[in-house]
């Protein structure tokens, strides 16, 4: 039996939408199956999304990488069959036909886990979100309500610069991603 204690990372593709009940269902059936030695951890790596509704914050989670869970594993023996034939699994990110799982190299690890602890999206897989002219709303902040125009934005710092007219005086604001939605 090959040493339980050498993991590697992998990516297991997932059902777009059942990333956590995978994650869940790997980690129970893991257990269950008392294989635990074998599986370090399953991750789901999301950023805090603030949302605004009816005046209130709500704060969502939102998957990275949505359609992918992240396993750390040894996967010697079963281990590869018992995950792909758990509900919502469709099989591992880079396996060729009837081959072996291929484990992600460390830069795309350091990548990965990365994201997940600062939690800033340096690349936001849809781009810039807002673009200069483009008409928003405030959602956060003393403002919130008002309406402004995008007049710059910074991209590294993941801020807006917004006319927003208050007492019909146009005043700039600077204001986070975070705080602004698109009308």
């Amino acid at each position: 039996m090959a040493d339980s204690n050498i993991k590697k990372w992998y990516v297991v593709r997932a059902v777009s939408g059942q990333e956590n009940k995978v994650k869940n269902y790997i980690e129970t059936e893991i257990s269950r199956l008392g294989m635990s030695d074998y599986l370090s951890q399953v991750l789901v790596p999301t950023e805090k999304v603030v949302h605004q509704r009816d005046g209130k914050k709500i704060t969502k989670d939102r998957i990275y990488f949505p359609g992918y869970v992240m396993i750390e594993a040894n996967l010697a023996g079963e281990i590869p069959h018992i995950i792909k034939s758990i509900a919502g699994v469709i099989g591992f990110l880079g396996e060729t036909r009837g081959g072996e799982p291929v484990p992600l190299r460390q830069s795309e690890v350091n990548r990965m886990l990365g994201k997940v602890d600062e939690l800033s999206v340096s690349e936001d897989i849809g781009g810039i979100p807002y673009e200069i002219g483009e008409t928003i709303k405030v959602v956060d902040g003393p403002f919130n309500g008002f309406n402004g125009t995008v007049e710059k934005v910074n991209e590294d710092k993941r801020k807006l610069e917004v006319m927003v007219k208050i007492f019909g005086r146009k005043t700039p604001l600077e204001l986070s991603f975070g705080q602004v939605e698109k009308i």
